[in-house]
């Protein structure tokens, strides 16, 4: 046996959680490989997600007040259900809105177990795409670590919703459904165009599609296949979501 055969190699030490939400936004390929050498952990990523999804409740709460948050999401419901809140008596729509604010605060203080729930619907269905369909061999968790890495930079369109609160001083203007200027909704008039315009244009969002890609990068990378089936897999699903609500938003008028 030579010298080279006898040496151990000694096993690459993982990345810490720190070094692994920094590299996404530098070299997301390590904290990706990182993961699918079995560094599984994904409670740094969640742990920022839960306390920048406070921080904007806390500045939503505050600076807006959730009762003009829901007062703004009745302005712009489509006509459909604006006819339907005109029939209904004093009674029913003081309920309809007791509802509303009701729903509203709830999905804010539950936005952790919204968070777990989405993480795990959607690693299910991209695990059984890059698995199924494009023959990758990643597993069920390693998959979810990643969509909690890859769903990192999200956390800046709320870093910006907070500052345009911040600098605006018309808070009935305020729409909860796209509050930051990061997609091309954002900048048409939402009264004045067409709802499935509409749908569409906020889909076209900077943050979102940055969000993606990194999925993408990250998806192949723990399933060890082509980059390209990755980018397949995460934007032929958004394509189809897309296509979706831009399809409901046409029929709701």
């Amino acid at each position: 046996m030579s010298e080279s055969e006898g040496q151990i190699v000694a096993p690459t030490p993982g990345m810490s959680q720190m070094q692994r939400v920094i590299s996404i936004f530098s070299a997301p390929s390590k904290t990706f490989e990182d993961i699918k050498r079995g560094n599984k952990s994904w409670w740094m990523p969640f742990l920022i997600m839960v306390i920048v999804g406070y921080l904007f409740f806390g500045v939503v709460a505050s600076k807006i007040t959730m009762q003009t948050v829901v007062d703004n999401q009745m302005k712009l419901a489509s006509e459909k259900q604006q006819e339907q809140m005109a029939k209904a008596t004093p009674e029913q729509r003081e309920m309809t809105a007791k509802i509303s604010l009701y729903v509203t605060e709830g999905v804010f203080i539950a936005s952790p177990l919204f968070v777990l729930a989405v993480a795990a619907v959607v690693s299910l269905v991209l695990w059984g795409t890059i698995n199924f369909v494009f023959g990758g061999k990643a597993s069920f968790g390693t998959i979810f670590a990643m969509w909690f890495f890859a769903n990192l930079p999200a956390n800046i369109k709320s870093l910006l919703g907070i500052i345009v609160i911040f600098v605006s001083d018309t808070p009935e203007t305020f729409n909860i459904k796209n509050f930051a200027p990061t997609n091309v909704g954002a900048f048409l008039p939402v009264m004045e165009t067409n709802h499935a315009v509409y749908s569409l244009a906020t889909s076209l969002d900077i943050v979102s599609i940055w969000c993606m890609v990194v999925m993408s990068i990250g998806l192949a990378t723990v399933a060890g296949v082509k980059r390209s089936s990755g980018y397949i897999a995460v934007f032929g699903w958004w394509a189809i979501i897309v296509l979706f609500g831009v399809g409901m938003a046409a029929i709701q008028g």
